[in-house]
């Protein structure tokens, strides 16, 4: 019996190891998109979101036909469907504003929009699901307020593409809670509601001339490759997250904007005035008392099932 307590618990660590390996992979590659959308300034933000909706459905069918799970697609009911085209408006506000973003050269924004995300998600929870907040998480969400207020001042407007990030991104996890397919069929499913939109843009595009796919070889292979960029950092995330704790994840998750920061500052030499630090260092501060709170109550739940 002691031996076949060992075992469960060596390969329970084992699942976890592998799992914080898969998490920490996601979050590293979205933290170097940056680096690659970037490559992809030759095209407008329109452009590259069509052509990276419909190469990451055409790598997706693949990956399904692959795996013998194609006709999981033909079982999905209509509510399903439904919930699957919110997600998929969702994630494709996301897409296309991050695209913008950092074609424009505004990565530090879009970073902050990341490191906002968690806060927007507690506040969504408020105002649709009527949750009741412990006093930590109404501060940490005041601090994020007061946080948005100095850098609107400091932007000398609202930092739209971070909101539109974080709102946009929130409302993809809240549908993401309730919609019940997998990582894979899910990911085949939002790509299909939302295939029809960027066919026809890129129909348009390439019929006005405002097409980049086709002019060179080099443009068309990186617009093609945006769907594999996608598609491996989310099957990372799914093999994670059955894995790890949530309250793991939660940790992992800052990965993704501190490496987008560093890219803006470090490489994109963004201008990030004292203010702009100031709002920054505010946005952290709610982040470090929210994770903290979020920490304190697992290990609390941790103890009381022992």
């Amino acid at each position: 019996m002691p031996a076949e307590v060992s075992t469960g618990t060596r390969r329970r660590a084992s699942g976890r190891e592998a799992g914080i390996a898969f998490g920490t992979g996601a979050y590293f590659l979205w933290g170097l998109f940056p680096a690659f959308f970037g490559l992809l300034s030759f095209a407008s933000a329109g452009e590259v979101l069509a052509e990276r909706i419909l190469w990451t459905l055409v790598v997706a069918l693949i990956l399904l036909l692959l795996a013998g799970r194609f006709r999981e697609l033909r079982s999905i009911d209509r509510r399903t469907w439904g919930l699957a085209a919110v997600a998929s408006a969702a994630l494709s506000l996301n897409w296309g504003t991050y695209v913008y973003g950092v074609i424009s050269k505004q990565v530090v924004e879009c970073a902050l929009g990341y490191f906002i995300n968690p806060l927007v998600t507690v506040a969504f929870g408020v105002i649709i699901f009527r949750e009741r907040l412990r006093r930590t998480q109404w501060v940490a969400l005041a601090l994020g307020a007061l946080a948005v207020v100095v850098l609107t001042v400091d932007y000398g407007r609202p930092p739209w593409i971070a909101l539109i990030l974080a709102c946009s991104f929130a409302t993809y996890g809240l549908v993401k809670k309730v919609i019940r397919l997998d990582a894979l069929p899910g990911l085949a499913a939002e790509g299909l509601t939302a295939a029809p939109f960027a066919l026809i843009a890129v129909l348009v595009m390439g019929l006005t001339g405002h097409a980049t796919f086709g002019s060179s070889a080099g443009h068309t292979a990186l617009l093609m490759v945006t769907g594999p960029v996608t598609l491996v950092p989310l099957l990372c995330f799914a093999l994670a997250a059955p894995r790890v704790p949530l309250s793991t994840m939660g940790l992992l998750q800052y990965l993704t904007p501190a490496l987008q920061l560093t890219w803006g500052v470090a490489v994109g030499h963004e201008p990030m005035p004292a203010s702009r630090w100031a709002g920054f260092a505010l946005i952290w501060l709610a982040l470090a008392v929210f994770t903290g709170d979020a920490l304190r109550r697992a290990r609390r739940s941790g103890q009381n099932r022992h």
